[in-house]
Order: structure tokens, then C-alpha cells, then sequence
């Protein structure tokens, strides 16, 4: 019996793919990671500081810079290759430039018969998630982007701030646009399983006046108040990325609200956008469609059709 290796590649060795490798090396999440950087000497570079911490953690992983050849037998695709925005810029500004990138790295990845899932994390991350299914002719399952996963790490822990509680029991998604459109459904949030509307209202003393559409604001501009002070955002985002990579390939069929087609869902078509999926080795094994007041609904649907409007944008990379 031949047992098969974990293998999983990450496309582009700037500050998210160094550190989402990082944190795939420390917490030994499978047995062989491949960078891959237009820059080849970069993704060197990332290998060799990596394979410096193997003596002191609790598994050795291979590591290795490779190329888009490399990629015909890995289970798992990171693209986290894209436009950074620059200072005055919105994610959605970098739209046309991070799809040139993406369609250069789909088309030779396809090639060397890569039949894996692609985890994608490069911004506007909902539009290149769809443009990168497309392109890729993958079932829509295996083709996931980051969506409102870290948002909904955010927002967790402002809730968990407030009310003075582990982040961790506080159970609150962002969904629609990573972005400023994103939503929130309050009527679905709760702590230890007590709806946060019953804790506003039973502990007025602890949470005060609250304004929820100032918390949805504040989850939405998180990113832009880390890049306004250190350049850019990394930490939070590569824990987001492997927390969904752990879900894929080690089959836990856990929830996290991640970008993905929606074909119906929501009352939406066509369109990739954050909503809590079921994650396992398929990849999104089924989406969660929870219940919304018709107020989140019209807000889901505002969102969505933020991410509808650009994605018209992106029929001459495919068409």
C-alpha cells in the first residue's frame, strides 16, 4: 500500500503567501508545501528561512520553491498573487489588474493537470474567486475563496470585547462582499447560545447604547486600520487561509463562512460571495442558508450585487 502525501502549493511569496506557509510549516498541516513566485530567488529566499525552523517544531515538512509544473499532483492551490492596493485605493480598484494575474496563473497551473481545489485569497476576492472558476473549468466546489472569513473573526471579536467573553464563544458571521458592503445578520448572533439581542437588552449596563450598523462599519474598515498603520495585512488572514485549509484536508466538515457560487442561495445567482459552507474534502460540501429578517435579506442582496456589478467587468479574461 502506497500512502499518498498532503501536498500544497502556495502562489505568491509576498507577506500573506510567506506567512500563510509559515503557518502551515509550524502547525505541521501536511507533509510538503511549494512556493511559487514570479520572483524565483524570493520564493528561495522563503524556503530556506522556513526550513531553519523544522528542527524546532513537531514535524518535519518538506518545503520547496517550484513552478507551476510542480503543481500536477498537489491537493491544494493558495493564490494569494494580486494588486496591493495603493494609498488612496479600494480593494474593488485593483480588480483589473489582480484578474491579469490571475489568468496567468490559472492557464499553466491547469495545464500541468492540476484537478485540486483552489483556495484563493487574492483581492477583490470574491470577484477573483469567480474568475478563477471560470477559468479553471473546476467544479464550483473546489474553487473557495477567503470571503468573510477573517471579517467574521473580526467581528467575533468585537462582539467578544463588549460583552467581555472569549471571542471564541461568540457566534457571528459577516457575509456578502469582502468589503464595504459586507452585512451582518444580527437576528442570527449569539453567545454560548443566547441571542445578542437578549444581551443587549438584559445587560444594558455592560453593552450601553449599541449601534450595530457602526460594528458592521468598524468589522469592514478592520483591514484598512492595519494597513494605515503597518503597510499591509498578513497575521490575521493567513490563520483565516489555513483555518480553511485544516477543514478541507483533514475533513472536518466545519462551517466557515467562505466565498463560493451561489446558484440560488439567498436568492442569488451566478455569484461568488461569503456565506457560512460546510467545509470537508470535497471542498464546500453544502452552503448554510440561515434565516434572515427581510431587512439582512435586502442587505444581503445590496452586497451581492456590488460583487455582480464588478464581475461584469471580468468576461474578457474568460469569454
Amino acid at each position: 500500500m502506497i500512502i499518498k502525501k498532503s501536498k500544497i502549493a502556495v502562489i505568491g511569496c509576498g507577506l500573506v503567501g510567506s506567512s500563510t506557509a509559515f503557518c502551515l510549516v509550524t502547525q505541521g498541516v501536511c507533509d510538503e508545501v511549494v512556493m511559487i513566485d514570479i520572483n524565483h530567488d524570493k520564493a528561495l529566499g522563503e524556503v530556506m528561512d522556513l526550513r531553519d525552523t523544522i528542527k524546532y517544531l513537531d514535524r518535519n515538512v518538506k518545503i520547496k520553491a517550484g513552478t507551476y509544473e510542480d503543481c500536477t499532483d498537489v491537493d491544494i492551490i493558495v493564490v494569494t498573487a494580486g494588486a496591493p492596493p495603493k494609498p488612496g485605493q479600494t480593494r474593488l480598484d485593483t480588480l483589473d489588474l489582480s484578474a491579469q494575474i490571475a489568468k496567468s496563473i490559472v492557464e499553466p497551473v491547469m495545464k500541468s493537470g492540476f484537478q485540486g481545489i483552489f483556495v484563493v485569497v487574492s483581492n477583490p476576492v470574491d470577484m477573483i474567486a469567480y474568475l478563477i472558476y471560470k477559468l479553471s473549468g473546476l467544479p464550483k466546489n473546489q474553487v473557495i475563496g477567503t470571503g468573510t472569513a477573517l471579517d467574521s473573526a473580526r467581528l467575533q471579536n468585537l462582539i467578544g470585547d463588549m460583552v467581555h467573553v472569549d471571542p471564541r464563544s461568540v457566534y457571528a458571521y459577516s457575509m456578502g462582499e469582502h468589503g464595504d458592503s459586507q452585512m451582518v445578520p444580527w437576528s442570527t448572533v449569539t453567545v454560548a447560545g443566547k441571542s445578542f439581542y437578549d444581551i443587549i437588552a438584559d445587560n444594558p449596563d455592560i453593552v450601553g447604547n449599541v449601534d450595530l450598523d457602526e460594528i458592521v462599519a468598524k468589522t469592514a474598515k478592520e483591514g484598512w486600520e492595519i494597513f494605515s498603520r503597518k503597510g499591509t495585512t498578513y497575521y490575521g488572514i493567513a490563520s483565516a487561509c489555513v483555518g480553511i485549509i485544516k477543514a478541507i484536508l483533514y475533513d472536518e466538515n466545519k462551517i466557515i463562512p467562505v466565498s463560493t457560487l451561489l446558484e440560488g442561495e439567498y436568492g442569488e445567482e451566478d455569484i461568488f460571495a461569503g456565506v457560512p459552507s460546510i467545509l470537508n474534502r470535497t471542498g464546500v460540501a453544502d452552503i448554510l442558508e440561515i434565516h434572515m429578517s427581510k431587512e439582512e435579506h435586502q442587505k444581503f442582496n445590496v452586497s451581492a450585487n456590488v460583487i455582480r456589478d464588478y464581475c461584469k467587468r471580468l468576461k474578457k479574461y474568460y469569454e
